[in-house]
C-alpha cells in the first residue's frame, strides 16, 4: 500500500515501531555481481551489490544495500556478516543512534571506506523502516517536487564518434544538462571531444567534466584554461580526492566551479574541505558516507558554507533525497546504470525520470524493492559462506 493509501490510524502505528523501543533482532546480506549492459571500461563489466534485510524485535523488515562498482563488494559483505551484524543486533533500530555506535564501534577497521560502505546497508534499512508510513521524502520534509537530472557517462574509453552519439541520446531524451569524462593523455584530444558535445547538446546545456583524479595541479590549471571557451558548469575531482592544499590553490586559480566529495567518506573530511575552500560542490555519495544519516549530516554542514550538495550516483535513492535537501540540487543518472535499469527492482520503481526532471514516487519507505528473480539470478557465493 503507498503512502498516500494508509490511514492515520495505520501511519501512527508505523511510526509507533521506533517510539516502542524496537530493537534489531537480525542483519542478513547477500552478496550480487551485476552484468552491465553498458560497461564502464574494458574490464569493468558488471557491479558488485549487498543486498540487506533488517528485521526487528516486533516483526518488521527494512531493506538496505550497499555497492561497490569496481572492488570491495566481497569483503563489505563479510564485514555486514560478521562485526556489523554481531554488533548491531539489539541495538535501538533507530537510525543516528546506530550509525553512531557502529561507526565509534568498527573504527579501528578503518573510519571510511569498507566500514562506511558497510554501515549504509544497515542505515539504509533503519530508514526504509522510519519512512514506512509516509514515505522517504516526506519523512525527511519535502522542498521540493522534482529535481533537475543530468546525463552522465562512464565514457573515456569511447571513440569520438560513439562520445557523441551518446550525447545525442542525452538530448533526445531532453536532458539540459550532462557530462562528460575527461583526462586523456593528450590534453588536444579532451578539448576536441568536449567541443564536440558541447555542438550536441547547444549553448544553453549545463556541460559537466570529470576527471576522475588524472591531472596534477599543473595540468588542472592549464585544462581549466582550455576547455573555458566551452563553459564547463563545474570540473569534477581534476585532482587526488586527498589533497586538499592543491584543491585550494586550484580553485583560487581558476574561474571554473569545482565539485569533489564522491570519494570523501566521512563528515570530518567533507569539513575539512569546506573549511579549506577547496570546492564550490560537494558531491557525497550515500553508500560511501555510510548511508543517508551522515549524508544529511554532511548537506547541513556544507550548507553552512553556502555549498550545494549534489548525491552522486544511485539516482534512484539518490532523487528522493534532492527533493529534501536544503539548496537545490541535480542527481546524476549514468546511461543504464540505475537499480531500474539494470533490472533490479520492481514496479512501481521509486523515482520516474521525464525529459531532464526526477520524480520520487508514492511509495512506503524509501521505495527500493529488488526483485527476487534478479537477485537470484546475480547472487555470488562467497567461498566458506553458506548464505544468510
Amino acid at each position: 500500500m503507498s503512502a498516500a493509501g494508509r490511514t492515520g490510524h495505520e501511519r501512527d502505528r508505523a511510526r509507533a515501531g521506533e517510539v516502542r523501543g524496537a530493537v534489531i533482532a537480525d542483519l542478513r546480506s547477500t552478496l550480487h555481481r551485476v552484468p552491465m549492459p553498458r560497461p564502464w571500461s574494458p574490464d569493468m563489466t558488471g557491479i558488485h551489490l549487498v543486498v540487506t534485510r533488517l528485521t526487528t524485535g516486533d516483526g518488521r523488515t527494512g531493506t538496505g544495500f550497499s555497492w561497490a562498482p569496481w572492488v570491495g563488494g566481497p569483503a563489505v559483505h563479510a564485514l555486514l556478516e560478521s562485526d556489523v551484524r554481531d554488533a548491531a543486533l539489539g541495538l535501538p533500530a533507530h537510525p543516528e543512534v546506530v550509525f553512531d555506535r557502529l561507526w565509534w564501534h568498527l573504527h579501528e577497521a578503518g573510519r571510511g571506506g569498507l566500514v562506511t560502505i558497510a554501515l549504509a546497508a544497515v542505515d539504509l534499512a533503519l530508514w526504509d523502516l522510519r519512512a514506512a508510513a509516509d514515505g522517504l521524502v516526506d519523512t525527511l520534509g519535502r522542498r521540493r517536487d522534482a529535481v533537475p537530472v543530468y546525463g552522465s557517462g562512464v565514457n573515456r574509453h569511447y571513440s569520438l564518434d560513439e562520445l557523441v552519439a551518446q550525447a545525442e541520446r542525452w538530448a533526445a531524451l531532453g536532458r539540459t544538462a550532462a557530462k562528460i569524462k575527461v583526462g586523456r593523455d593528450d590534453l588536444a584530444e579532451d578539448v576536441e571531444r568536449v567541443a564536440a558535445v558541447r555542438r550536441v547538446l547547444g549553448p544553453d546545456a549545463r556541460l559537466m567534466v570529470d576527471a576522475n583524479q588524472l591531472w596534477d595541479l599543473p595540468r588542472a590549471i592549464r585544462a581549466a584554461e582550455a576547455l573555458r571557451p566551452y563553459d564547463p558548469y563545474w570540473i569534477e575531482e581534476p585532482l587526488p580526492a586527498e589533497d586538499v592544499p592543491a584543491y585550494a590553490r586550484l580553485r583560487a586559480s581558476v574561474d571554473v566551479p569545482i565539485a569533489l566529495g564522491e570519494n570523501t567518506y566521512t563528515a570530518y573530511q567533507f569539513r575539512d574541505l569546506l573549511t579549506a575552500g577547496a570546492c564550490d560542490i560537494v558531491q557525497p555519495n550515500v553508500v560511501r558516507v555510510g548511508g543517508i544519516t551522515p549524508f544529511l549530516r554532511i548537506a547541513e554542514l556544507a550548507r553552512t558554507f553556502d555549498v550545494p550538495a549534489y548525491p552522486h550516483l544511485l539516482p534512484d535513492i539518490s532523487g528522493q533525497l534532492a527533493c529534501c535537501l536544503p539548496m537545490p540540487a541535480m542527481v546524476e543518472d549514468v546511461e543504464d546504470a540505475s537499480f531500474a535499469a539494470l533490472g533490479l527492482l520492481t514496479e512501481p520503481h521509486p523515482i520516474r525520470i521525464e525529459g531532464g526532471l526526477l520524480y520520487p514516487g508514492d511509495h512506503g519507505g524509501h521505495g527500493i524493492r529488488f526483485d527476487a528473480d534478479a537477485l537470484a539470478a546475480t547472487a555470488v557465493e562467497r567461498p566458506g559462506y553458506s548464505g544468510g
